[in-house]
């Protein structure tokens, strides 16, 4: 059989049909894309070992970049083609997880321990696969599949068939990652589940805080994303009920303007976080380290890349999740994986991969796992309400459109700012926040030999233990005492504030619960500001002044605990918490208080070279 792709987007009356010639290749931007004529040129099967190209880990399996090169492109009614399409039951033998319950709830278990509390990171997501032989023709019982998710799953924002001669993917995927198309580049960070046949009510899931707070965690992590690939960062719309068949999930959708090539998006943006974890570059170490196997095309994208008849580049991404790959020979994979946060149980998560495998495994004939037909949840102005509520005490930042200059600072405009990046792109959304003040900004990695002289040093956020050895603690402790022998005005945020308060003599603590994604109000000097935090460590301090080689430093803490929340100093400013975070509603306020007076003694702008 030769190569062909069918296509389905949610609400069409109609399957795209492609077909051409597959070739592979080694990395994104490889990807054939050539200008000419409009329509799609390429459909690109992304695997995960592809998130190399971005320096991330991964557990390399060799799954191959595969480019079907549209030669032909069609379009089929959608009930002319369900008639073509067989309604054989599938047959599925020696069908199960390659790891067991159990395993998966010790390996969540690890993750919540030794990953999420000791400051790694704010969620993760772990995968487990089912796994089968398909009895019969694999090409048949992928069609066979195909027909039953066309007219048993819904809300889907694809469902495919595509056959490149060495796989078979079939699946119905609810998550669009990226897109691009006039201009605008958009993407859909969907997280939270609702069970149709489970025990509790859409009004309780909505009113869950685990599920509110992972879904606010991955719509911060893919405005990182949108923020390096936006002109000017991304717009925040929604949230939005996603309602598929078994399940329902609460969504956001994230739009900006953009000129970057497409393929370079794709790379800008691997992978999506709801298949990951945040911050995203330390979450593929953790996947590699609990995995210790290969995630073959699970968490990747289908790409489906051309030209709009402007002949401006195209792109429609979504991500490859209740997905089922066959290989010639009917060997059948269908990966799950589940988010893991600060509120999760093992038992919890297992039960939703087995959710998360079910539609999937439904249409392939696995009717033992089949969840029974339940009607999704209808429209009601309570849950329209509960829904609304979830933007409460949200950053306006990154929700409501302004004119340019709006939130300029003449103090600040035309100065020079420098964000070290600690392997934590929070800095993409702290530099559009900083530009949207009057600075001019530029973000450096850690690893960089000379940080650029500017009028403001930021010292960023990352993941880990501030007080440890590793190369990346012991150059940010290294940064941060020269900044304050050279009298450099300094702001440092989350990691860069905990190695600030250890330089200035504070004892730093891991907290007994993380404060991974969490909105508070707190004191800050005088006033009470609402912020969000990303951390498993503070500094401590009974005081709320400390006296230090470098003059007096106030401290804005924690009147319980003393969990040192803030401090400011002559010419140097910390804050433990994210000023750029959607959590932060305050967040903006907070920085044209704290960085004008940082810069009172700066004469001139520095040039950043």
């Amino acid at each position: 059989m030769e190569p062909f792709a069918l296509l389905h987007r949610d609400g069409a009356d109609h399957v795209d049909v492609l077909t051409g010639d597959v070739v592979t290749v080694a990395a994104l931007a490889d990807i054939p894309l050539s200008p000419g004529r409009s329509g799609p040129q390429t459909l690109a099967l992304v695997p995960y070992r592809q998130i190399a190209e971005r320096g991330f880990a991964c557990v390399d399996d060799g799954a191959p970049l595969e480019c079907l090169r549209i030669a032909a492109h069609d379009t089929k009614p959608l009930a002319e083609l369900l008639a073509e399409l067989p309604e054989t039951p599938v047959a599925l033998r020696d069908g199960g997880f390659d790891l067991s319950d159990e395993t998966y709830g010790e390996i969540v278990a690890e993750v919540l321990r030794d990953e999420i509390g000791r400051g790694e990171g704010a969620n993760f997501v772990i995968h487990r696969v089912f796994t089968a032989t398909v009895d019969g023709d694999p090409l048949a019982a992928a069609r066979s599949a195909f027909r039953e998710l066309l007219t048993a799953e819904q809300g889907a924002y694809w469902t495919f068939l595509i056959h490149t001669g060495t796989r078979t993917l079939v699946g119905a995927t609810p998550e669009r990652h990226v897109s691009v198309a006039d201009g605008l580049t958009m993407m859909n960070p969907i997280s939270g589940t609702f069970r149709h046949d489970g025990e509790r009510s859409l009004a309780d899931f909505l009113a869950d805080d685990k599920e509110r707070d992972e879904l606010y965690m991955v719509l911060d992590e893919e405005l990182k994303m949108m923020a390096a690939v936006a002109e000017h960062g991304g717009q925040v719309v929604g949230p939005y009920l996603k309602r598929m068949a078994h399940l329902t999930h609460t969504e956001y959708l994230l739009a900006g303007h953009g000129s970057l090539d497409v393929r370079e998006v794709l790379r800008a943006t691997m992978f999506a976080p709801t298949v990951t974890g945040s911050p995203v570059e330390n979450a593929c170490r953790v996947i590699a380290r609990h995995e210790r196997r290969g995630r073959g095309y699970y968490a990747g994208v289908l790409a489906l890349l051309g030209h709009d008849d402007q002949g401006r580049q195209t792109l429609d991404a979504p991500i490859l999740i209740r997905t089922a790959e066959i290989s010639p020979a009917g060997r059948l994979r269908v990966p799950v994986g589940a988010t893991l946060v600060r509120h999760s149980t093992p038992a919890g998560e297992v039960a939703e991969t087995h959710t998360k495998a079910a539609g999937v495994l439904a249409a392939l004939g696995a009717t033992a796992l089949r969840p029974p037909a339940v009607r999704p949840p209808g429209d009601d102005p309570a849950i329209r309400a509960a829904l609304a509520a979830r933007n409460d005490g949200l950053a306006r930042f990154w929700l409501d459109q302004r004119r340019p200059g709006a939130l300029t600072v003449p103090a600040l405009d035309a100065r020079t700012a420098v964000i070290v990046d600690h392997e934590d792109t929070f800095t993409a959304m702290l530099a559009h926040q900083l530009k949207a003040l009057g600075l001019r900004v530029r973000v450096v990695p850690w690893t960089t030999p000379a940080v650029p002289e500017a009028d403001l040093v930021v010292v960023g956020p990352g993941p880990g233990d501030p007080a440890s050895a590793e190369p990346k603690m012991v150059r940010a402790r290294a940064l941060v005492a020269g900044l304050l022998a050279a009298r450099q005005p300094m702001l440092a945020v989350c990691l860069g504030h905990q190695v600030l308060s250890a330089v200035l003599g504070l004892r730093l603590h891991r907290r007994d619960t993380p404060y991974q994604g969490v909105a508070r109000d707190v004191p800050l000097f005088g006033a009470v500001r609402r912020v969000g935090f990303y951390s498993s460590f503070t500094a401590l301090s009974d005081h709320d002044r400390l006296t230090t080689a470098y003059g007096e430093v106030l401290l804005a803490r924690d009147e319980g605990d003393g969990s040192v929340h803030a401090l400011r100093g002559e010419g140097f400013a910390g804050v433990q918490f994210h000023p750029e975070s959607v959590l932060s509603a305050d967040g903006v306020t907070v920085l044209t208080e704290l960085l004008p007076p940082l810069l009172t003694r700066v004469v001139s702008p520095a040039p950043l070279g």
